[in-house]
């Protein structure tokens, strides 16, 4: 609790103004973050909450008494629910596409509503609303040690933010053992407690034992082994990745200012405001930037163009930087006549006047003009 509450002051994470959504799928981090925001909220350290789940309809049975958990913890706290069933494995079928991926686009969406609805209750902007997730620091320890095992960029060392949007940690210092030895001195204390029908205190996803499954694998095969090594590893290593964190933030705000000078976007209609998905064109003097810039800055550049949550490829970036000569060099120029297509059917193409990135369609009606 204390924990929580100092990381929520330090990094200005949310007030007594703000109205938060929880994210409890009944597991025992989600569990402790409901038990924790209702005494965060009674002290007015946050606004009124209330609490979403989503049923991914992924484990016949398990799953709808992972809901009836959760709705009694709802009602024991008095906090609202918002709760809903999703066919996530139809329809990951219908879109040919990753089950874990369609999970968790659908879960925002509606978490997005639900925050909305809140808000709208609570007769407070959309822009005061917070949607808090019960990620600790041994989930931000696992992506870490995923994305050294994948591959990722400078800045995807820092594994998780605190903040991202309306998405906030809150938990991101505290370790799940910590946090399942909350709840069991809860229930020690005579506190009211939630149970399963088996009188659990929480309810556990027997699909997060399955080393098949990358997660897991690292969860139970390779932090196990690194902690023999380093009992402290989540202290430490979350040091070092809020290091990471502080300089990764520069360079974000660096790579901005980068694009704010030499990205021209395309001028929107009068009737309708700016689209950023329309592109534009990065002047000839942005070659000559420094390369660690350069790649920041095209992915600030493609992200708004494809969208929020879209995952930037690095071959996208490679395309966008290959439309100069000698990038990052005083030297630097566009490649007259160069043309590539990307993700998201994006065309690229350059001449002396700079590097155009726009949808291939608009590219083809500009060609042919």
């Amino acid at each position: 609790m204390a924990a929580a509450r100092e990381t929520i002051a330090r990094r200005g994470l949310a007030n007594a103004d703000s109205p938060v959504l929880l994210m409890v799928s009944g597991g025992s981090d989600s569990t402790a973050l409901a038990y924790i925001a209702r005494q965060l909220a009674d002290e007015g350290v946050i606004g009124p909450v209330a609490m979403l789940h989503v049923n991914h309809c992924l484990r016949p049975g398990a799953a709808d008494q992972d809901e009836a958990f959760v709705t009694q913890l709802a009602e024991l706290l008095a906090i609202p629910l918002f709760s809903c069933k999703i066919d996530i494995a139809g329809e990951a079928q219908r879109e040919g596409g990753n089950v874990e991926a369609v999970a968790r686009r659908e879960r925002y969406l509606a978490a997005n509503e639900a925050l909305a609805s809140l808000c709208r209750h609570a007769a407070a902007p959309l822009s005061a609303g917070r949607i808090f997730t019960a990620h600790t620091a041994d989930d931000r320890v696992e992506n870490f040690y995923m994305r050294s095992m994948v591959g990722t960029g400078p800045g995807g060392f820092r594994a998780m933010k605190y903040a991202n949007g309306p998405v906030t940690r809150p938990l991101l210092d505290v370790g799940r053992e910590d946090l399942r030895a909350y709840l069991c001195k809860r229930e020690c204390d005579g506190l009211p407690c939630a149970c399963d029908a088996e009188g659990n205190l929480w309810r556990e996803d027997a699909t997060n034992a399955h080393t098949d499954r990358f997660r897991a694998y690292v969860r139970h095969e390779v932090i196990p082994r690194i902690k023999q090594r380093s009992p402290q590893l989540l202290d430490v290593l979350g040091r070092t990745m809020n290091l990471i964190a502080d300089e990764d933030d520069m360079l974000e705000n660096m790579a901005f200012d980068l694009v704010k000078c030499h990205m021209t976007w395309t001028e929107a209609l009068p009737e309708r405001p700016p689209a950023y998905e329309e592109g534009g064109v990065l002047a000839p003097a942005f070659g000559s930037q420094p390369a660690p810039l350069q790649r920041r800055a095209v992915v600030q550049v493609l992200q708004a163009m494809l969208s929020p949550d879209a995952r930037v490829e690095t071959a996208s970036v490679d395309a966008v930087l290959a439309a100069w000569d000698r990038p990052g060099t005083r030297e630097a120029k566009p490649r007259g006549g160069y043309v590539a297509n990307i993700q998201g059917n994006l065309a690229i193409s350059a001449n002396k006047h700079g590097v155009r990135l726009e949808p291939m369609a608009v590219f083809r009606a500009r060609r042919k003009k």
